[in-house]
């Protein structure tokens, strides 16, 4: 119940436990022109290996957070993705790594950044949200509280790679933006259904190549990077983090649902008393639900870009429905659910909410 009326989800009668899951692996100049067809591939593979991880615990009635876990787990190992070992390097010559995540059943959160020596980064902000009465921890901080939870760590030759040297380097030797040099924004970030009907989102990232001054993006910033809510949708974000940290992306979208999920009184009224017609009515519903979803997805990434920022997101719905959005030329995605959808993808024809 929500304002004394009923949500749609509260009357939807589901035949069989459904799961969803959708995953990102960054957005931004995507495109067939910058990749190799090896490349694609070696993408591809990372993806899928990511979402049948998330997809595997889901199957099994495992939950959504240990889903949204699995899956960013694998993206924080892999070095091609912008997040743990594969992070981009700050003007410092560190890294800096970012971290969140929410749970939808109680809207319990977790996130950390700055930390420098957490090998999976999701798995500390996780910790955070478990395991400590706080929401956000940073810096050594963060740290001094991983030690108390037997939290994997790792050098800096764990998380440097080559690539992203030369990147820094070509950064200050020609006095370049990050914008010049990451032609994607590789933040790594999972959402997901599971079948007991609980929603969860989290994003991991090492921000923007050249950072500087303990810069922070969208990435740890619940309701900016990652949001999730029983009553409404679960997002996760990866883009320019000072515009969807201005528009409050994750949490817009999901606030935007939560408007569309309130029932007419006469819905309501006919679920109560009226069941032959209320299943009419709830297929409709449902059927609407995931056009209202992308919608609110398309629009607040329109803002986004209103202002000046670019980027994308995924979502999962409470039926189901694992949705992307994002307004660059492609985005790192994947999505499985349970009635059979398995799909990877990179490039974008059409821009979201572009006419």
């Amino acid at each position: 119940m929500l304002g004394g009326q009923v949500l749609a989800q509260d009357a939807l009668v589901v035949d069989s436990p459904k799961w969803s899951i959708a995953i990102h692996g960054g957005a931004g100049t995507i495109t067939r022109e910058r990749m190799t067809p090896e490349l694609e591939a070696e993408y591809e593979a990372a993806l899928q290996n990511a979402l049948d991880a998330g997809a595997r615990i889901l199957a099994e009635g495992g939950t959504a957070t240990d889903a949204v876990q699995a899956a960013i787990v694998l993206m924080e190992d892999d070095p091609k993705f912008n997040a743990g070992r594969g992070a981009v390097y700050t003007w410092d010559g560190a890294n800096e790594l970012d971290a969140s995540i929410m749970d939808g059943r109680d809207r319990s959160a977790g996130a950390v950044t700055g930390v420098t020596s957490i090998k999976n980064p999701i798995l500390l902000a996780d910790k955070v949200r478990t395991e400590s009465v706080h929401v956000f921890l940073s810096g050594k901080g963060a740290e001094e509280f991983a030690a108390t939870q037997d939290i994997e760590t790792a050098g800096p030759e764990w998380f440097g790679t080559e690539r992203r040297k030369e990147a820094l380097e070509r950064v200050k030797a020609q006095q370049l933006s990050a914008l010049d040099i990451d032609h994607k924004f590789g933040t790594v970030g999972a959402v997901a259904l599971d079948q007991d009907g609980n929603l969860a989102a989290g994003t991991s990232t090492g921000g923007m190549t050249g950072k500087r001054w303990g810069r922070i993006g969208d990435a740890p910033v619940i309701g900016a990077g990652t949001y999730a809510d029983n009553r409404s949708c679960a997002v996760s974000a990866t883009g320019w983090g000072e515009y969807f940290i201005r528009v409050g992306v994750a949490q817009s979208i999901c606030s935007r649902l939560m408007m569309f999920n309130l029932l007419d009184p006469e819905i309501v009224k006919a679920i109560r008393n009226e069941p032959e017609s209320a299943e009419t009515k709830i297929n409709e519903i449902t059927e609407r639900r995931e056009i209202d979803s992308q919608r609110a997805a398309d629009a607040v990434m329109r803002e986004v870009k209103q202002l000046g920022g670019d980027g994308g997101v995924i979502l999962v719905t409470p039926e189901g429905h694992a949705l992307y959005s994002f307004n660059t030329a492609g985005m790192y995605r994947g999505r499985a659910t349970s009635e059979g959808v398995n799909e990877v993808a990179i490039f974008g024809e059409v821009l979201a909410g572009e006419e």
